[in-house]
């Protein structure tokens, strides 16, 4: 967002619908400690970066055997690393993230192709979109075009939905995480003029919010579909604590991702939706007072259950935006929502000491604890999404522009 010379000097961002002028503070010693932050965080990551070998992608610091894990570039989280590099290379000026990024972009390329994941937004978008803006070269547009293609070929008319996970026959699954994928699509439609992208995305998203979401507005991670007739077979929650119960990251991913739709299209209803999940979020009981929410908001252990630090990340970031959108009094109510979980991520305990943690920014994140896999450590996109909400805070002064 471009500032406007006449603001400059106030220090405040106006936003609004409907001509209501609307006004955010941001704090003069946050901003300061961001500042830090993007040094210190630049600090890890060349920390991390000496410990990748060849193509591997990092993922999480095991606190059992006390190393780095790392993935090929056909995971989901493969985007997020070179994403954190170019954020912090946009802040920092330093050419040593550029060239890592630059270097695992290259690994990366190949997953344009990749027909099998709906992750393609995450691995793609956060990727190549951010270099497209940050470091742009010629053939990054190319590169996310036949991504968007790739995304859009698990996409069934008869579903309405673009198929997440690839399952045994007879099932046709999709997870509230897709929501996050659709920004690919919709930046393929301004590129190309071709709505057929647009149009899937649309379609995802109205379907989705059909079966996903629970009358209080909390949303299953996984709606099971009949491949032939499209009828929802089976409703529940994998990576959350029951079937009904509210998993923290599934309830951010739908906060963020029909943000996202409001943007891009303008629609009411997308904006009635992220309203209506950010209420339930931010009111529910179990929320923390820090913001940071219990991996699952009911985690039967609360107040002693795991605190999600990639939830928080990801409902901070979304927020600052949902806030642009929202009338006055609710708009505040994100912002310093936002403003707060922001606060508690920039500090004890769930920032990593410097030199620890493999370089991973953020410490404190919950993967899939049914499974026993990413529980209490630290997680890729939780710094990625840490690091745009840093990024969407300071656009809010003015006077940094």
């Amino acid at each position: 967002m471009k500032s406007i010379k006449w603001l400059a000097a106030t220090g405040l961002l106006f936003f609004g619908l409907g001509g209501q002028a609307q006004e955010f503070k941001t704090s003069a010693p946050l901003l300061k400690t961001i500042k830090t932050n993007y040094v210190k965080a630049a600090d890890q990551y060349k920390i991390m970066m000496k410990q990748l070998e060849g193509d591997r992608f990092p993922k999480t610091f095991s606190n059992k055997t006390k190393k780095l894990e790392t993935s090929g570039s056909g995971w989901w989280v493969s985007g997020f690393y070179p994403g954190t590099l170019l954020y912090l290379h946009e802040k920092t000026k330093d050419q040593a993230l550029l060239t890592e990024a630059q270097r695992m972009l290259a690994h990366l390329e190949k997953e344009q192709y990749n027909t099998t994941t709906h992750d393609l937004g995450f691995m793609m978008f956060c990727s190549f979109g951010n270099a497209l803006d940050i470091a742009p070269k010629p053939e990054y547009k190319q590169i996310l075009l036949n991504s968007a293609r790739s995304l859009a070929s698990r996409f069934d008319p008869k579903i309405g939905c673009i198929k997440s996970w690839d399952s045994k026959e007879g099932d046709f699954l999709v997870i509230i995480d897709n929501m996050m994928n659709l920004e690919l699509l919709f930046w393929a439609t301004r590129e190309t003029g071709d709505s057929s992208y647009y149009n899937i995305a649309v379609t995802h998203a109205n379907t989705t919010m059909k079966n996903h979401f629970r009358p209080d507005n909390s949303s299953y991670h996984v709606v099971n579909y009949h491949p032939k007739t499209g009828e929802v077979q089976k409703k529940h929650t994998a990576q959350g604590y029951a079937d009904e119960s509210a998993w923290a990251r599934g309830q951010a991913w739908g906060l963020y991702g029909y943000t996202v739709m409001y943007r891009e299209t303008k629609e009411k209803i997308y904006l009635d939706m992220a309203n209506q999940i950010a209420s339930f979020v931010l009111k529910h009981p179990n929320m923390p007072k820090d913001k940071v929410a219990y991996w699952d908001f009911n985690a039967p252990n609360i107040p002693n259950a795991l605190r999600d630090v990639s939830a928080a990340a990801i409902m901070s970031s979304g927020l600052f935006e949902l806030a642009k959108y929202a009338d006055r009094k609710t708009g505040q109510f994100y912002f310093s929502n936002a403003e707060q979980m922001l606060k508690s991520l920039s500090g004890a305990p769930y920032q990593s000491l410097p030199g620890t943690n493999a370089g991973f920014i953020l410490q404190h994140s919950v993967g899939h604890i049914p499974e026993n896999t990413e529980v209490d450590q630290p997680l890729t996109y939780a710094d990625y999404y840490y690091v745009e909400a840093m990024k969407r805070y300071e656009a809010f002064n003015v006077k940094n522009k």
